[in-house]
């Protein structure tokens, strides 16, 4: 096997192309003034390309050198490849707002309409972000979030629940990236701050035996609210299939509501009373109706 078949004469007069120095070592020129080392391992029977550097700024003895430390990690049982990643990485300190960013990008597949509501990023993005976004992901832990999370603890009980659900979500895509952070902070933070104090306070409902005396008074309202709530008694429909309802999704008296607009993603069907199309034939008549509307086909 012939070894160092390179020297600083002959790599400076080759032209652009890859030429072998032995031993796995590659000199990759680009053009004739410039190029880089390359060094080429089997690590579990995979081959592997590292970078040693960029030529001329690299001697062949620097590269050389370079090449003689990573196979004696290979031959110790390590991936210099590996190693060499994760110590870049851990030179790079990813910021919290960078984490959060990152795991938000990871889940947008997971949120209705990829996130775009704001619902997701809303709490980090007025709670968090702001206060502790600059600093680095790995220096978060449970102290740093009870100082944060403090002041809307007990007031803004599941707002701040859902902060710490989130950043307990971008720890762990922290992790998933190789740094060093503590998984156990937001559950070390709950522990520091206790039991919120904090009364569920549900909205406010109409009893069932009210219901139709309040759906007479609708009747009289000629607003386009009032149609719409009528609607939505009418059907047990989502406000969102309501208020969003078209003419189009209107086919023999059976609103066919697309998947898009549904919370489980699939097409649902409602099959209207003959109230609801009276609903739907008063909307279409008063003034600023809406999207809540007969098709005036129909009506002939």
């Amino acid at each position: 096997m012939i070894y160092n078949t390179l020297n600083p004469m002959k790599a400076k007069s080759l032209a652009a192309g890859k030429y072998a120095d032995g031993q796995g070592l590659w000199l990759v020129k680009r053009s004739q003034q410039a190029g880089k080392w390359v060094l080429r391992l089997s690590v579990a029977g995979k081959r592997r390309e590292m970078g040693l550097g960029p030529w001329p700024e690299v001697s062949i003895a620097n590269a050389r050198s370079k090449a003689i430390e990573a196979r004696a990690s290979l031959r110790d049982g390590t991936d210099p490849v590996a190693d060499r990643q994760k110590a870049q990485l851990a030179t790079k300190r990813l910021s919290l707002k960078e984490a959060v960013d990152g795991c938000f990008k990871a889940k947008q597949a997971e949120l209705k309409g990829d996130g775009s509501a704001g619902r997701w990023m809303s709490p980090l993005s007025i709670h968090i972000i702001p206060k502790i976004g600059n600093l680095p992901v790995e220096d978060v832990d449970q102290h740093v979030l009870k100082r944060t999370l403090e002041p809307i603890w007990h007031k803004k009980a599941d707002t701040a629940r859902k902060c710490l659900n989130r950043l307990n979500l971008t720890l762990k895509h922290a992790a998933a990236l190789g740094l060093d952070v503590d998984l156990q902070a937001t559950m070390k933070a709950r522990a520091l701050m206790g039991k919120q104090r904090h009364t569920t306070k549900h909205v406010p409902s109409i009893p069932y035996k009210e219901s139709p005396a309040f759906y007479q008074w609708l009747c009289t309202k000629d607003l386009q609210a009032c149609f719409a709530l009528r609607f939505l008694m009418l059907t047990a429909a989502r406000t969102g299939e309501v208020r969003f309802a078209t003419i189009d999704e209107i086919e023999d008296n059976v609103l066919v509501i697309p998947p898009e607009r549904t919370k489980t993603k699939r097409e649902h069907k409602i099959s209207l009373t003959d109230e609801a199309i009276r609903v739907i034939e008063q909307a279409h008549t008063a003034t600023g109706c809406g999207r809540l509307e007969l098709n005036p086909a129909s009506q002939d």
